[in-house]
């Protein structure tokens, strides 16, 4: 379990997108249109912690539509096509002025090791690979697309008000 301290400390957090917000599996019709499902909750435990001035992104190496449309929902920045993920965390950590200290990555594979290792708080879904845990501090109880995303959140939450 991480700190309530480092919970209560973070002011950014990216998201990885597939097998984060998604339980990693991916809907083609015949016409070759994808779609995902994700968990409605995700959005007010998003919601709650733009209330109190965390700020979040979704991060993917993939460019979808997909992505972009459930990003806009959730009124979040979406940065896709990402092939350094921790370059590109690094730059909005700049951007928005937030020390990577204080910054919360949330990943589920592999490619998400550089990322893991470039911010303060390495975060991994339950279901995440094997070969990432020795890289996060955390691993959720929830598996992704199935309220990692919102279990994150309420952690923060509830860490920056003493709950």
């Amino acid at each position: 379990m991480i700190s309530p301290e480092l919970l209560a400390s973070v002011q950014l957090i990216a998201f990885d997108f597939d097998g984060v917000f998604t339980d990693n599996t991916v809907y083609v019709t015949q016409d070759g249109v994808e779609s995902v499902r994700c968990w409605r909750s995700d959005g007010l435990g998003l919601s709650r912690l733009r209330n109190i001035g965390v700020q979040s992104f979704i991060i993917s190496t993939e460019a979808n539509p997909v992505v972009t449309a459930r990003a806009n929902k959730l009124k979040m920045l979406c940065k896709q096509g990402v092939e350094d993920k921790a370059a590109a965390i690094l730059e909005t950590c700049r951007e928005l002025g937030v020390a990577p200290e204080q910054t919360m990555f949330v990943g589920n594979d592999i490619n998400d090791i550089p990322a893991f290792k470039s911010i303060g708080i390495p975060v991994a879904v339950a279901d995440a690979y094997p070969e990432v845990y020795p890289h996060v501090l955390f691993r959720t109880e929830k598996p992704g697309g199935f309220g990692a995303v919102r279990e994150v959140c309420d952690l923060i939450f509830h860490a920056r008000n003493g709950s």
